[in-house]
């Protein structure tokens, strides 16, 4: 297990600002490295403020979008174009700001897609286009993201991991279907810990005061299922990203 370390930015505007050229300087290594990089969106209000930032950045055409994998960890399961999908506020605050590779951009189903209101195939499908494009070193049945950003929700939730839910206790499959999320939509898909923990770096965002005793509760208690925020952890680096409001309740 990779033990959680901090930054803590004066403001969530610093923090976005901040996280967007971790990111760059993440993608650009990898692609320096391999020729391409991958990384797992979320949404939320500190996911698009990332993205937002990130979009702003003079540094953001360094990265060769054309060779960028982008997944996400979780989605409302909406139709196609719904204002409150993830995808949908990513291509407003980004995605459709850089020349991406639109067979690279993969994004979660939707409900009136191929798979249609049935949101345990389009879940399943999900974990199948994961399994396609993972090589004979990655891990879980799914690629080895170079990173992973998750928000951190103020229940501890992450992804759509929600305390309480069998989600959070799923070891086998990498992708599930979540029904009766305890914030709306009720219908969500979502990475599970498994594939989370595939990523070679998972990035943990939280920003605000409503979100403080959520971190205290999860960097207090490692790996508890009843905080899924602990149980999310990557391969060579956990890393835990907060402005200073969301860091006040920890020792």
């Amino acid at each position: 297990m990779t033990a959680p370390e901090l930054v803590v930015h004066r403001d969530k505007e610093l923090m976005a600002r901040a996280t967007a050229a971790r990111l760059i300087t993440k993608l650009v290594d990898a692609q320096a490295a391999r020729g391409r990089a991958s990384a797992v969106l979320t949404g939320g209000r500190n996911g698009n403020g990332l993205l937002a930032a990130l979009s702003e950045a003079p540094a953001r055409d360094a990265v060769d979008w054309s060779r960028v994998d982008l997944w996400w960890g979780d989605e409302r399961f909406l139709p196609e174009g719904d204002p409150e999908r993830n995808v949908t506020q990513a291509r407003a605050a980004l995605l459709d700001s850089v020349p991406l590779d639109p067979a690279r951009v993969h994004a979660m189903p939707a409900s009136d897609g191929a798979y249609g209101s049935d949101i345990e195939a389009a879940a399943a499908a999900y974990a199948t286009a994961l399994a396609a494009a993972a090589g004979p070193d990655d891990h879980a049945g799914v690629p080895s993201f170079d990173v992973l950003m998750l928000g951190v929700g103020p229940d501890t939730h992450v992804a759509s991991l929600f305390p309480g839910l069998p989600g959070v206790r799923e070891t086998d499959r990498t992708v599930i279907a979540v029904r009766d999320a305890p914030k709306p939509p009720p219908l969500r898909i979502s990475l599970t810990l498994p594939a989370i923990r595939s990523a070679d770096e998972v990035w943990l965002l939280a920003a605000g005061d409503d979100k403080a005793e959520a971190a205290r509760t999860a960097l207090a208690s490692p790996d508890d299922p009843a905080t899924p925020a602990s149980c999310a952890r990557g391969r060579t680096r956990t890393l835990w990203l907060l402005d200073e409001p969301a860091a006040a309740k920890l020792p």
